[in-house]
């Protein structure tokens, strides 16, 4: 790999955790607020993409919902389940890799997810439903317990 193509975790991280506490102020969040509780966010998160002209987004306006769903997930996983960033090598990836999220599940395994996939998997099922892309993450990576009924 050259040195431009090698990956920065670090910077991936940083840069994430950054987007998302902007898009949380943008959106009426206080970063403090945000900071303490991740699920603070999402009656706005909901309203901001419920009321999104979907239909006339152009490529990039659907770029940066992406990426500010993605650093969402991520973010919410990272601070209400201790997940984390990871790299994951990819050969079907123009780089070579991917950012995925790690986890450990109530079952003691640890599973892993990419944020990119759960936001175009809800893409995939418009409306967008933030609660549905989040719970959907959960249960890939086996982060909710089972109910009483083990169902």
């Amino acid at each position: 790999m050259t040195k431009a193509s090698e990956p920065n975790l670090q910077g991936w991280i940083e840069e994430g955790r950054r987007n998302i506490i902007e898009v949380a102020d943008m959106l009426g969040v206080p970063p403090e607020v945000y900071t303490r509780d991740p699920m603070s966010l999402i009656p706005a998160l909901q309203n901001y993409v419920s009321r999104a002209p979907l239909g006339e987004f152009e490529q990039s306006d659907w770029i940066t919902l992406h990426s500010d769903l993605m650093s969402y997930v991520a973010d919410y996983l990272i601070q209400k389940h201790g997940a984390r960033w990871n790299i994951a090598q990819d050969s079907t990836a123009p780089r070579g890799y991917r950012y995925v999220i790690e986890a450990t599940g109530y079952d003691g395994q640890t599973r892993r997810i990419d944020p990119a996939d759960v936001v175009m998997k809800e893409f995939s099922s418009l409306p967008v439903d933030i609660t549905r892309m989040l719970a959907s993450s959960e249960l890939t990576l086996r982060l909710a317990s089972q109910d009483a009924d083990g169902e």
